[in-house]
């Protein structure tokens, strides 16, 4: 048997667990086997719930982002100076990064902002992961709360100074459309996003027997113009909103206890590692 991470969904042979896609398995290649690493080691359930909260990782805020954003500089520094290798450094400092770069340190800066707000929620009913790999993908999950009330799928973005706003066309005789707006561009694209988001947190939590946990995507914009009052609203069952406003909803009241709390960020952390 070899140690890897899972492509697909399966179920350990020796204690029949849920193991999602993403969680590192022992497989069996001959067998088409999976065998949960406390069977694979012998370990019992006390001693895996012992060690589990010793071996998640909750994440650093913006961390893929600032790294892709350093990538991309650099890259343009090397290319610049070897083009150039008289004049480089002067052209370098006469001359900006493109915007698709800064856009990269903008968006980290927008997820440790909000990031340094959700861990400040000092309740221990609130668990927070951050920066979280989608299995198979290049993309990510900025932001993941799990609350009383379910759990949270935060996307961080940082418009300075546009104001998202919800327009909806259609009525009576046509199909109504509703598309989200930042300033004057049409970005519903962002919800989206979300959504996908969404369902590789619901497959997993459904994967480990909790499919009834309430699961809800939110757009958080960092430094928008939003107005004095309301302003917040739903595109296709996607919150979209700013940081006071998504901590209102993750501070209400819920169902669920804080060892469920505990216990399904656990899951979460296992299948979506730190990315």
């Amino acid at each position: 048997m070899n140690r890897q991470r899972l492509r697909y969904a399966g179920r350990c042979r020796e204690c029949s667990v849920a193991l999602a896609a993403g969680i590192e398995a022992m497989y069996d290649r001959e067998a088409r086997a999976v065998t949960c690493l406390a069977c694979a080691s012998g370990a019992t359930v006390a001693d895996l719930s012992a060690s589990a909260s010793d071996e998640m990782v909750v994440g650093v805020a913006g961390a893929s982002a600032q790294r892709e954003g350093d990538r991309r500089h650099e890259s343009r520094d090397a290319r610049v100076r070897a083009k150039h290798p008289v004049i480089g450094g002067l052209l370098l400092a006469m001359t900006d990064d493109p915007q698709s770069t800064k856009a990269w340190a903008s968006g980290a800066a927008g997820e440790v902002a909000l990031g340094r707000r959700l861990d400040g929620i000092d309740r221990s009913d609130v668990r927070v992961l951050h920066d979280r790999r989608i299995p198979r993908s290049r993309a990510n999950i900025d932001h993941i709360v799990v609350c009383p009330s379910g759990v949270f799928v935060i996307d961080a973005k940082r418009y300075v100074n546009k104001r998202p706003m919800l327009r909806t066309e259609g009525g009576l005789f046509t199909p109504r459309v509703s598309t989200l707006r930042v300033g004057s561009r049409d970005e519903t694209k962002l919800v989206t996003g979300v959504q996908r988001q969404v369902e590789v947190v619901r497959g997993v939590l459904e994967a480990s027997g909790l499919g009834s946990v309430r699961v809800v995507g939110m757009l958080c914009f960092i430094d928008g113009d939003w107005p004095l009052f309301g302003g917040d609203f739903s595109v296709d069952g996607v919150e979209v909103l700013w940081p006071g406003r998504a901590e209102k909803h993750i501070v209400a009241d819920g169902s669920l206890d804080a060892a469920e709390v505990e216990r399904i960020q656990r899951v979460l952390a296992a299948a979506l590692q730190v990315a």
